[in-house]
């Protein structure tokens, strides 16, 4: 049987093949690792469905694979008195998770058959929707276009933004001159080139080209969805951390001696489990299909983490019914597993929040991009001394960069301004018995 890629989590439509841990001939057991797959953010094996003989491996390291392609071909072992014969790829039952991935539409050989195209529909088994990136939903659902009538022109039938400009074009040539003239082709609309294709850079000198790891995609992705599809609002303040930093001091060894590594991070977490609670809007996101703000009763924090690869964020969950002990130990152990790649994709999705900490590196203020669907998220910078004025005099203080970078659909600057402050009050009134030991 042929084992194909399933689909590994919601929006996983691939990924990239990170090493092949078996050989052709060797001899497999069921849930044993053959493959190790960086998919988006996270790096982890696919399990073999069923214990037999690898004889055929179809993929290599560094390629890229979708979800329904095949990745290996095992013989099962079980014995039988009359082995049936070679199947037909029709033929073959699905005896296993892996090998139910969701059926991939078929790409017609020539993209001028008009009629077929009018009568495509997507069919998956699994009962999955196309393949297709959060951004061309989201421009499906605000033209009211049903995506299992687009044929994806990608790896597994995933549609892209020319698969929906063709299939747009072709239902204004509906309207315009009737149901009949659909048969005409519609040539897609070939996208202008970009820049970066259009300039020759060896002209000036050498270079090098490197393709862009499927974490760096993602982060691109992401990134190019959220600036353009959030009007972001940025507010600034400076928290003075003098206090705070002693009570850090003073409480360190004993956090040690628990196996937690008191930091920053660990603070400004317990303050946000706090006042998102009390502010309800920073916690939410928006149901731009049925134009809802969506409230959470959880407080689910991301907290993004920068690795030799590029930055990735795991969530830390339920951070508002934890104490410091248990934030800073669950802080730690899930830092060094994404630092190691080892996190698992589960642990990188359901965020409510995040926090994006620069002060280990340096820096001020900065503007964080938010990481949608969330609807805001705290970018800190470096804690430095500096004079500030107190009781008429001026004193040298820790004073702690921070910036809300805010969903001004969801936010209004006053409840931003709000929010803040009290995270701000949080983090030079930090009280004591929180970091009591019980």
């Amino acid at each position: 049987m042929d084992v194909k890629l399933p689909q590994l989590a919601e929006g996983v439509e691939g990924g990239t093949v990170v090493s092949i841990l078996v050989a052709e001939g060797q001899e497999i057991k069921k849930d044993q690792p053959f493959m190790e797959l960086e998919t988006q953010k996270a790096v982890g094996s696919i399990p073999a469905p069923q214990a037999g003989r690898v004889t055929k491996i179809y993929v290599k390291q560094g390629m890229e694979v979708s979800v329904g392609q095949a990745l290996i071909a095992i013989e099962s072992g079980a014995t039988s008195s009359v082995a049936p014969p070679t199947a037909k790829p029709s033929e073959s039952a699905p005896a296993v998770a892996a090998s139910a991935a969701a059926t991939t539409p078929t790409t017609p050989a020539k993209a001028n058959s008009a009629t077929a195209a009018d009568d495509y529909r997507y069919e998956s088994k699994s009962g999955m929707a196309p393949p297709a990136a959060p951004s061309i939903r989201k421009i499906a659902r605000d033209l009211d276009i049903d995506l299992t009538r687009v044929r994806g022109s990608e790896a597994g039938g995933r549609i892209n933004l020319n698969d929906l400009r063709a299939y747009v074009q072709k239902l204004q040539q509906r309207a315009l001159h009737g149901v009949g003239a659909a048969q005409a082709p519609t040539p897609a609309t070939t996208p202008a080139p970009t820049s970066a294709e259009t300039i020759d850079f060896a002209k000036w000198g050498a270079i090098r080209r490197e393709k862009m790891s499927p974490l760096r995609r993602t982060v691109s992705r992401r990134m190019v969805e959220s600036w353009t599809t959030i009007p972001k609002i940025n507010q600034f303040a400076d928290a003075d951390i003098s206090a705070l930093l002693a009570l850090r001091k003073k409480h360190l060894a004993a956090y040690e001696k628990q196996g937690a590594h008191l930091t920053l991070t660990s603070f400004l977490l317990a303050v946000l489990g706090r006042t998102l609670k009390k502010y309800p809007r920073a916690n939410a996101s928006i149901d731009d299909g049925a134009l809802e703000i969506v409230f959470k009763d959880y407080c689910h924090i991301g907290v993004a983490v920068d690795t030799e690869g590029g930055l990735i964020v795991p969530v830390l969950r339920d951070v508002d019914q934890k104490n410091l002990l248990q934030l800073s130990q669950e802080l730690h152990a899930l830092t060094e597993k994404t630092r190691q790649r080892k996190i698992a994709i589960e642990e990188l999705q359901g965020g409510s929040f995040t926090i994006s900490n620069q002060g280990s590196i340096g820096g001020s203020h900065f503007t964080p991009i938010i990481y949608a669907p969330q609807v805001a998220i705290l970018g800190v910078g470096q804690g430095k001394p500096a004079p500030v004025a107190r009781d008429g005099k001026i004193a040298i203080r820790t004073m702690l960069p921070l910036c809300l970078a805010y969903d001004h659909r969801v936010l209004d600057g006053a409840d931003a301004v709000r929010f803040l402050m009290d995270v701000v009050a949080g983090l030079e009134n930090f009280d004591e018995a929180l970091l009591k030991l019980k």
